[in-house]
């Protein structure tokens, strides 16, 4: 059976990245033409896409930029149908000690993303967003009408971002659909990301080392996500919309790290890291999702068990231990 997205010519922003290179991976499997739009860097480096198998890439066009750059994204946007707007600096503790870089990546090259795309006439354009803007839960589950709440200068970036959007929704008449992914996991994630981070020095250490034990998150396994981008994009009449995607289960992380070492051989050492907490006020305590609207309007449900997911991450990351840095903290 035909996909629909054969022979289509899509764009992919922050293709290098976690969900980036799943996503791409995807796209190609169904039959798309994909640019993939990478940060420029002297190595000639395609950050993750590297890992994908030289069939894959074989379907995908790499191009090396800066998203603050209008020409380049210009010039990436033109031709395509579809842009999957994922290129973004998220990492929280990098926020702190570089906001400006942050909000210049974040807001000023989701502006160039949205002119060019509105430039080019795009089919749809689906923007990322994070539960991070959501800061730490008023009410639960939370719904796309919670109030948003830049407790870092990531979040506030990406708040901004989300309202340029909007804006371009209401004035332009722009096909922008954002999407609200709570918190991705699965193989390829780098260590700035917690379960990355217990796996890892749980695999090299006899201890390993954190911060807040008692955050709720909401875990959404990596195919899952990148299915509700796949059908985000192609659901008619949903423009303008914002739609969460999330399990609905919430999961402490002191309950994780007792999960991963039940799946290993050998005893484990928790110890708090002050350096690795937020600032008080920039904690975010509990995100746990309503993810009603994403079945309400994509027919999306998350299909891979937190469980069996962690299983999987694990094998990966086993498997690719000598990838990550275990001897210190990523930011």
């Amino acid at each position: 059976m035909t996909s629909y997205w054969t022979g289509k010519k899509v764009l992919v922003t922050g293709a290098g990245g976690f969900i980036g290179s799943h996503l791409v991976e995807s796209l190609v499997q169904s039959g798309a033409q994909v640019r993939a739009f990478v940060r420029y860097n002297s190595r000639n480096d395609p950050g993750l896409l590297g890992l994908l198998s030289p069939a894959i890439l074989s379907h995908v066009e790499v191009l090396a930029g800066d998203l603050r750059d209008l020409p380049a994204m210009q010039a990436a946007t033109r031709g395509v149908s579809h842009v999957f707007h994922l290129g973004a600096l998220i990492a929280i503790p990098y926020s702190y000690q570089n906001p400006a870089e942050v909000v210049e990546t974040n807001i000023m090259g989701t502006l160039n993303v949205l002119l060019a795309a509105r430039d080019q006439q795009v089919e749809r354009l689906v923007h990322t967003s994070t539960s991070e803007v959501y800061g730490t839960a008023l009410h639960v589950p939370i719904d796309e009408g919670h109030p948003l709440q830049g407790q870092s200068p990531y979040s506030a970036s990406k708040i901004g971002a989300d309202k340029l959007a909007e804006s371009f929704f209401c004035s332009y008449n722009l096909p922008v659909v954002t999407i609200r992914p709570f918190n991705t996991f699965g193989p390829r994630q780098s260590a700035r990301a917690v379960i990355p981070t217990i796996i890892t020095q749980a695999l090299a250490r006899s201890a390993i080392r954190l911060g807040n034990m008692n955050a709720m998150r909401d875990f959404t396994y990596v195919s899952d996500t990148v299915e509700g981008f796949l059908r985000i994009a192609q659901t008619p009449n949903i423009a303008g919309q914002v739609i969460n995607l999330g399990t609905g289960r919430e999961i402490r992380i002191g309950d994780v790290v007792k999960r991963i070492m039940a799946m290993l051989d050998h005893p484990i050492i928790v110890q708090v890291d002050t350096g690795r907490l937020r600032p008080e006020n920039s904690e975010v305590q509990r995100l746990v999702s309503d993810n009603r609207l994403a079945l309400e309007k994509l027919g999306w449900k998350p299909n891979v068990s937190f469980e069996d997911g962690l299983a999987l991450t694990f094998e990966w990351i086993r498997s690719n231990l000598s990838r990550y840095a275990t001897d210190r903290y990523v930011t």
